[in-house]
């Protein structure tokens, strides 16, 4: 297997769940992190050497992703016993999983692909690349399959592991305790990537706009969920922005900090879905070095750029790119959420439906599609 970065550790390893239930024997190896290697993962690579998006961002790290690709790729078609892997999985990265699934697909190795392009959105030529480098694709959206087969993909709706994880009614006063928080306390998590790059261009945005509400809410609580690689760069962001001694950042526990809040600032990503399963507002923004933002406005397909808003067809939640995303307009947008409950209970509704259609049992259907290719 392979993952890159934060979110594709957390998918595969909720899949290497189901999987080691239908295989206990099973054996799994590859690039991954702290989920996976909970699951009895070995981690050749760590999965956030993948963790770099954009264009001009790669580019310094390019020849060192290009060489592990090569050299995990050669490893798998090594010709010593028991060398070959009877089954290749990547989890998203595309850019660097569908070559080297196309390589090994040609070298006898069956390859499923977890978590499909967003073709629809924006990367309809990663098609072609898909069509040559997957025996299936594990799709985790319920629209995907059918659009897939109209290019000869075959694909399996498998549901979205994180509506199964995340409970359909968050239990807020638990996490708040957990966090330290009171039940009466007005909570804003703030979630600014989970790459490097992402808390270059994002984090100060985010905390200033932090700032600014905390100037006409001077009792809202700000809470920041970690990665440990990113610590020093948020704490640094934050006292560069005043907020030194006036936000709390925690290890990891994003979930227990999208259970606790009131509303979320987050960056464009998984984060963004996994706070509408959570039932919570949110302001959506991201920000990126100015070339990846010239290559990639063009290949826009939809209006929407955030997961809930792509799945509801509408700006349920604000978003705001690149230029627009100002501290001041940051800021406006999270006050409107805190002054309008109304507002807040019709979009949990919403939610709450998009949690429906997104629930399956994963591990059921990821293993019995799994199986097919096997057999094959």
């Amino acid at each position: 297997m392979v993952a890159g970065e934060a979110s594709g550790d957390l998918l595969a390893g909720l899949l290497l769940q189901g999987m080691q239930q239908r295989w206990p024997q099973l054996a799994s190896s590859g690039i991954g992190g702290p989920a996976m290697q909970a699951r009895g993962f070995d981690a050749w690579w760590p999965s956030d050497k993948l963790a770099v998006r954009g264009y001009a961002e790669v580019l310094p790290h390019l020849r060192e992703l290009l060489a592990i690709r090569q050299t995990l790729g050669d490893r798998l078609l090594g010709s010593g016993p028991g060398s070959r892997p009877d089954l290749f999985i990547g989890v998203d990265a595309p850019d660097f999983n569908f070559a080297l699934e196309t390589r090994l697909r040609r070298g006898g190795v069956p390859t499923v692909h977890f978590v499909s392009p967003s073709f629809w959105a924006w990367r309809a030529k990663k098609l072609i690349k898909l069509k040559q480098a997957a025996d299936h694709v594990l799709c985790v959206f319920p629209f995907e399959p059918a659009l897939l087969a109209e290019q000869g993909i075959a694909a399996t709706y498998v549901g979205h592991p994180l509506a199964s994880v995340i409970p359909r009614e968050p239990d807020r006063a638990a996490a708040r305790q957990r966090l330290g928080l009171a039940d009466g306390d007005e909570v804003l998590a703030i979630l600014p990537g989970s790459r490097k790059a992402e808390i270059k261009f994002l984090a100060d945005r985010f905390f200033a706009a932090a700032a600014l509400v905390q100037l006409t809410r001077p009792a809202i609580k700000l809470v920041v969920p970690a990665a440990p690689a990113l610590m020093d760069a948020l704490q640094a962001a934050a006292q560069r922005n005043g907020l030194a001694g006036r936000v709390q950042i925690v290890h990891g526990q994003s979930h227990t900090v999208l259970a606790a809040c009131d509303v979320v600032l987050v960056a464009s990503g998984t984060a963004t879905l996994e706070a509408a399963l959570f039932k919570r507002p949110m302001v959506i923004a991201y920000n990126m070095h100015i070339f990846s933002w010239w290559m990639m406005r063009g290949k826009r397909l939809q209006p929407w750029v955030g997961l809930p808003n792509i799945l509801c067809r509408d700006f349920v939640v604000p978003e705001f790119l690149q230029d627009r995303a100002s501290p001041q307009a940051l800021a406006r947008a999270v006050q409107d959420w805190l002054q309008n409950p109304g507002k807040i209970k019709a979009l949990q509704q919403r939610f709450g439906l998009l949690h429906d259609e997104l629930q399956r049992d994963t591990a059921q259907l990821a293993t019995d599609a799994i199986e097919k290719v096997l057999a094959r």
